[in-house]
């Protein structure tokens, strides 16, 4: 295969969709790479590195020269969408259900689109998941940035100024960012407790040293893949009340809690928000998909009565050298699943269950927006 990986231009990206490391084993298997110059430079990868792991580097447009196969973090822009060349194949994050005149323009040029979201939850996928190595970044990072706003220590502390208590962490949603986001902040010293609507979460939460918070999570709660299935009105006002009643202690949240493909669920409402101490902070995960919380605005750091709430975005291109690798083997492992057994070749087959539910284009048509 002929691997193009452009520079990411999308505002805030800072990844880049193949490392150093990653086009070491795809050229090993016998696969030529064209990585644009600088497009490592925000993820602090020089381009000699990328030279010495075996790519030839181009200038702008020319990156596209000859590309079967388009590797990128974020989907195209329309003029990068024209740059592409006819039948090839675009590998990249394409938030579906965001965008149909992108998928229109991939279409008319028969560009095959596998969307990045949509890697299926099966054990042979897993190490393709980019939605879960990026919410690892985010979990740990969710947690470093409400350490840095709160007004109090995370850890016990005895000084010579006397005795500090540690501070109380509260995790809503105890998928991947959420288990990292509570592992994190146990090693920063805080007192954690987390909720989560699915039975499984609640061991979890408790493996991780946390105290789980709420009413008893439903058996049948979870739904295709291992995410939680909307709530029922009764359930929404259940798990509103618990985690009304116990937000208002708390110094540090962190609300990860999110369905694909539907806005997520609002968990903590504005009066709960109000009802908190001075000096603690949210942290909203889901800001991006419209908020856990009723106030999050995406990009937006907000005081609302000495409570400060942050609507996180992208949080993983706050990491982007470690964030960049961990996308960078999903990506190379994927394209390793879409190569033949023997030789270099690409092989799409539509009838492959990953394949099949990756494809938002494949050809001219429009299977997915």
């Amino acid at each position: 295969m002929r691997i193009s990986v452009p520079k990411e231009t999308a505002p805030r990206e800072r990844r880049v969709a193949l490392t150093p490391d990653a086009i070491t084993k795809l050229a090993k298997a016998g696969h030529a790479i064209t990585v644009e110059r600088g497009a490592g430079a925000t993820s602090f990868i020089a381009d000699s590195e990328f030279e010495k792991a075996g790519a030839t580097l181009a200038d702008g447009a020319a990156v596209y020269a000859g590309a079967e196969v388009v590797a990128r973090v974020q989907k195209p822009s329309a003029d990068e969408v024209a740059r592409i060349p006819e039948g090839a194949l675009l590998v990249s994050l394409m938030q579906p259900g965001s965008d149909r005149t992108i998928i229109d323009a991939l279409a008319a040029r028969r560009i095959t689109t596998l969307g990045l979201e949509l890697v299926p939850r099966i054990t042979r996928a897993q190490s393709m998941d980019v939605l879960s190595s990026q919410a690892t970044v985010s979990g740990y990072k969710a947690v470093l940035l409400a350490a840095s706003h709160c007004a109090k220590f995370l850890p016990a502390l005895t000084t010579a100024a006397g005795s500090i208590r540690p501070a109380q962490a509260f995790i809503l949603g105890a998928g991947v960012a959420g288990l990292q986001a509570i592992a994190t902040a146990r090693r920063l010293g805080a007192v954690v407790s987390a909720f989560d609507v699915r039975a499984a979460a609640a061991e979890q939460v408790k493996s991780l040293g946390a105290s789980f918070v709420g009413p008893a999570p439903a058996q049948n709660a979870e739904a295709a893949g291992g995410y939680a299935r909307a709530q029922s009105d009764d359930e929404q006002a259940r798990t509103l009340e618990a985690i009304g009643a116990h937000i208002v202690s708390q110094d540090l949240v962190v609300s990860t809690a999110q369905i694909p493909g539907r806005t997520a669920p609002r968990l903590i409402t504005a009066d709960m928000v109000r009802a908190m101490k001075p000096g603690s902070v949210i942290v909203d995960l889901a800001a991006e998909t419209g908020g856990n919380c009723e106030l999050t605005q995406l990009g937006e750091t907000l005081d609302i009565g000495g409570v400060t709430l942050i609507g996180a975005a992208n949080l993983p291109s706050t990491v982007p050298f470690h964030a960049s690798q961990m996308f960078a083997r999903n990506v190379q492992t994927l394209l390793t699943h879409l190569t033949a057994k023997e030789g270099a070749a690409l092989v799409v087959d539509i009838a492959d269950e990953i394949t099949a539910a990756m494809a938002m284009v494949h050809g001219a048509d429009v299977r997915r927006t």
